[in-house]
């Protein structure tokens, strides 16, 4: 590991002393300098992990979407609930559904990001961090997010912050 010094200049009873410090002491790393910029086949075990991922939550809002606006008739002639309240479990059960299509169509948009991304050669970069004028080599999302959340735009500390922005 390079260590490269700084100097510091201490007066002490009116005695110059010139003291050596390392510039690991006198500067906090960030995790993102340490880490290496992703490599081909790195980007590649990203790019098949969001294409699998896709391929899973597509087929699961088609499942959703397909449950949640064709109910079977439940051997009855009728599709219309026999109690009020059975309209209301129907209608609370649809809407629910919906939601969780629509949260999982958002998920697809980020995921098709992510791949424009690797694409572009911007994957693992954190969008706000280079907003903010940083370098890309200390814009970095730490892989370990990366495989928890593939299509993560941001580094936790820029998440955290635009989390506390929304709330």
């Amino acid at each position: 590991m390079r260590l490269e010094a700084a100097w510091v200049v201490l007066t002490l009873l009116s005695a110059e002393l010139i003291i050596k410090i390392p510039e690991i002491f006198t500067h906090r790393l960030r995790p993102a300098e340490s880490l290496p910029m992703l490599k081909k086949p790195e980007l590649d075990e990203f790019k098949q992990l969001l294409l699998t991922l896709r391929s899973r939550i597509r087929g699961d809002v088609q499942q959703m979407q397909d449950e949640a606006l064709d109910r079977p008739d439940n051997g009855g002639d009728s599709k219309s609930p026999t109690h009020l309240a059975e309209l209301g479990t129907e209608t609370y059960e649809q809407d629910f559904a919906l939601r969780r299509v629509e949260n999982e169509q958002e998920v697809l948009v980020e995921i098709d990001e992510a791949l424009r991304r690797v694409d572009a050669g911007l994957f693992g970069m954190c969008m706000a961090c280079q907003e903010q004028g940083k370098t890309p080599s200390k814009s970095l999302i730490p892989k370990a997010r990366l495989r928890v959340i593939p299509y993560a735009r941001n580094c936790v500390d820029c998440e955290r912050k635009r989390e506390e922005l929304l709330h």
